[in-house]
């Protein structure tokens, strides 16, 4: 697709009063225009909503064996076509071969399998045993049935992974789904909707709603649940809308990852580590090691390995083993990256890799940038760069690296490197965000099993795990009285002697606990 502009007609067409505006889609890599898709307004989303609610409920009664089968073709659907969807990716995002194969088909293939297995067993009926005394007897359970209508408002970093890859729980829950990719890496998502048709899934089930800012603020509007991934200021937008309907919503939001290599690391695991994940993608990975803290021991080392490996990667757009590093996929995102590097230069940093877009013709790219001597008087220690750098700062100790890890509103990922793995959890256990992994970094997200969400600025709820599916269900609690009399002991109309007794009752259950 690169290099050629296609009209693309896979979103839902505008509706009748909407103008038929549309937007260009540029490959980064090389500037040019790829296709145009429609801009679709508030009237046509609505439209979208409707057709999505009037379908729900058949696509529900299929059950999870039903819903099961369509999302396993859906997982062959991907390897089958792997090669396009990473052609698709690719020229839309700028992103290497591999980092589309790996992050992008790896995850999204894996995801319509694991949800396909295990829907049904996260949102089984659960029996609960109760310790009350008025429910003895009865049957108690919490079931866990759609919410209806999810509207998914994804990013344009992982077009497969975090902005498609959210409807996939919330379709096997039962729900239709209205995916609203960004403008940026639309292209994606109306390439696997192709797929999902193919394999089954009813017409107004998923729906693609193309469009620009206006038309993630109509889709907030029209759903039952949004699930939104980019920004904490545009998360916090999101956030005030949906409170005026009471719509939940679930947020990933920014991050500012830290790095702790304890004096005890292996300076070749930690040093490869961190510059796989701080480079991969780009460095535009909400999880990517973003900033780095090494205790003085073993700075020296850490930096002249990572230095000496950041040298030799390459950039560029070629064919698979031909490019470590890829295009920036969203210009403004350049900006910010020269911003950062810049204001770490002029308040006494250094660049010992990268630190310009480099010498390309045309397109959005940043070279892999290494700083060190680095502060948190600096933005690129404090706010979200977004790109592919690794600045380093010398700490004096765990205490700091600690201290200095913590020392941001954000909290969405971590990781910590030492030999002695017990004290290195230990560190863990003390960083402030939602996951943290020791000696290692980013792959817990490919654990479908293991939550995935941020603390603090970072965001609210979480993907994977029960807990990835639950947040797209109405949890409703179940009582069901199998043998009753006609009147219970304590209902109208109430006697001294019955009082009495109850409240001997209550005193022979809960009176018994601990004295002081």
């Amino acid at each position: 697709m690169a290099g050629t502009e296609e009209q693309v007609h896979g979103a839902q067409a505008p509706a009748a009063g909407d103008a038929a505006d549309e937007f260009a889609v540029r490959d980064p890599a090389t500037g040019e225009v790829i296709a145009h898709c429609p801009d679709l307004g508030p009237e046509a989303v609505a439209a979208m909503a409707r057709r999505g609610r009037e379908v729900q409920p058949a696509w529900e009664a299929l059950g999870f064996a039903g819903r099961g089968r369509i999302l396993r073709r859906m997982q062959k659907w991907v390897i089958d076509h792997r090669e396009e969807i990473i052609a698709v990716i690719r020229s839309e995002t700028g992103k290497t071969y591999e980092d589309a194969l790996i992050a992008e088909i790896s995850y999204g293939a894996a995801a319509f399998g694991f949800w396909a297995a295990n829907a049904e067993g996260y949102l089984a009926d659960e029996k609960v045993r109760s310790s009350a005394v008025l429910v003895k007897g009865k049957k108690l359970l919490v079931r866990y049935r759609p919410l209806g209508l999810i509207g998914v408002i994804g990013p344009w970093n992982y077009p497969f992974t975090n902005s498609f890859g959210d409807c996939i729980p919330a379709l096997a829950a039962g729900n239709s789904v209205i995916l609203k990719p960004s403008e940026v890496t639309p292209l994606t998502s109306l390439k696997l909707a192709e797929g999902l048709r193919e394999c089954g899934v009813p017409d107004g089930v998923f729906q693609v709603a193309t469009g620009q800012g206006p038309t993630g603020a109509a889709l907030v509007e029209q759903v039952d649940m949004i699930m939104f991934t980019g920004s904490t200021a545009t998360g916090k937008k999101i956030m005030a809308e949906a409170a005026k309907t009471l719509t939940p919503v679930s947020l990933e939001l920014g991050g500012k990852d830290p790095m702790i290599v304890l004096a005890d690391a292996d300076v070749d695991r930690a040093a490869n580590t961190a510059l796989y994940y701080g480079m991969f993608n780009g460095g535009q990975t909400c999880i990517s090691v973003e900033r780095v803290y090494v205790e003085e021991p073993i700075y020296d080392a850490f930096v002249a390995k990572v230095t000496e490996k950041a040298r030799k990667l390459r950039q560029g757009a070629g064919g698979p083993g031909t490019a470590d590093v890829g295009a920036m996929t969203f210009p403004p995102q350049v900006d910010i990256v020269e911003r950062h590097v810049q204001d770490a230069r002029d308040k006494g940093a250094r660049v010992l890799v990268g630190g310009s877009r480099g010498d390309h013709a045309a397109g959005s790219w940043y070279e892999p940038t290494i700083l060190v001597d680095v502060d948190h008087t600096m933005t690129c220690m404090t706010e979200e760069t977004f790109g592919p750098t690794l600045p380093i700062m010398k700490v004096r100790d765990e205490e700091e690296a600690i201290r200095l890890a913590n020392d941001s509103p954000y909290g969405l990922a971590a990781s910590v490197f030492g030999k002695d793995v017990k004290h290195a959890e230990a560190v863990a256990r003390r960083v402030e965000a939602g996951a943290v992994c020791v000696n290692d970094a980013l792959v817990n997200y490919s654990a479908l099993e293991l939550p995935m969400g941020g603390a603090k600025a970072s965001g609210l709820g979480s993907r994977h795990g029960a807990g990835g599916i639950r947040k797209y269900t109405q949890q409703q609690a179940i009582l069901v009285t199998r043998f009753a009399m006609r009147k219970d002991p304590h209902m109208y109309p109430y006697s001294a002697r019955m009082t009495k007794r109850l409240g001997r009752l209550f005193a022979f259950l809960y009176g018994r606990g601990a004295r002081d």
